[in-house]
């Protein structure tokens, strides 16, 4: 397929790199299935780029990914009043605060629903259309805390390590099928994941994000850091001698 995304959902859309990539897509002429939990949210975004706009290119569902039965009907009739579907972008996601010596079954369950098994009910649905249609594009957004098991927040790094190894694996069935699978691991952008965190640095804006989101996306990169220096970061990390990583307070 010409490189050109003409229709996509955005999963986890009303904020943050999800609305980022639900404002780029549009102002490259896209229509838009935006999808969160968060309706309100969903209509203020729709309306302020359909009005910049001047149609209906962004259209909103509001949905919880912890209800994963919910997708499958929910997944076709999006497809089916966009009129396609080109592109599923996974961009939900879920980290809430964990002392270091906090264990919380109820936030790691949480964690685990939202961020794998949410990304899992959607993008098995696209992979399942993507693979008749011989085309498509499947983006995750996974992170770089998923490289390496680290103390601040156990379960968050797996359900992101998860989700890589997922996503990997869809690249290897799809790839002979034409379809793109990408893994995008950021490292620190600037949303509300991330608020008051201290020792930031190299901080991409949403915008940002999005754009090196679409290129990689476009171009079928199967793993690709945002920025792109992070993949240095994730170098280190991972060849950190195992005796002095357990002392690392990351």
């Amino acid at each position: 397929m010409a490189k050109k995304i003409g229709t996509a959902i955005v999963v986890g859309a009303s904020s943050g790199i999800g609305a980022a990539l639900v404002r780029a897509l549009a102002a490259r002429g896209a229509r838009v299935a935006a999808v969160a939990r968060r309706g309100d949210e969903l209509e203020k975004l729709a309306a302020r780029i359909n009005a910049k706009a001047g149609d209906s290119r962004v259209l909103c569902y509001p949905h919880d990914v912890a209800n994963a039965a919910e997708v499958p009907e929910l997944f076709q009739r999006i497809t089916a009043e966009l009129g396609g579907l080109d592109a599923v972008f996974f961009a939900a996601g879920l980290m809430p605060k964990v002392a270091v010596n906090e264990f919380s079954s109820a936030k790691d369950l949480e964690m685990i629903t939202v961020n794998f098994a949410g990304a899992v009910a959607w993008l098995n649905e696209a992979a399942t259309r993507f693979e008749r249609t011989r085309s498509g594009y499947i983006c995750g957004i996974g992170s770089i805390a998923g490289d390496r098991g680290r103390r601040g927040n156990p379960v968050y790094g797996a359900s992101k390590a998860g989700l890589a190894h997922y996503l990997e694996a869809l690249h290897t069935r799809l790839a002979r099928y034409g379809v793109g699978v990408t893994t995008i691991k950021p490292g620190f952008v600037d949303t509300a994941m991330t608020k008051g965190m201290p020792g930031l640095f190299w901080v991409a804006s949403p915008k940002q994000a999005a754009e090196a989101i679409l290129s990689a996306t476009l171009a079928k990169r199967r793993e690709v850091y945002v920025l792109g220096r992070w993949r240095l970061v994730a170098f280190v990390v991972k060849n950190f001698p195992t005796f002095l990583f357990k002392y690392l307070s990351i």
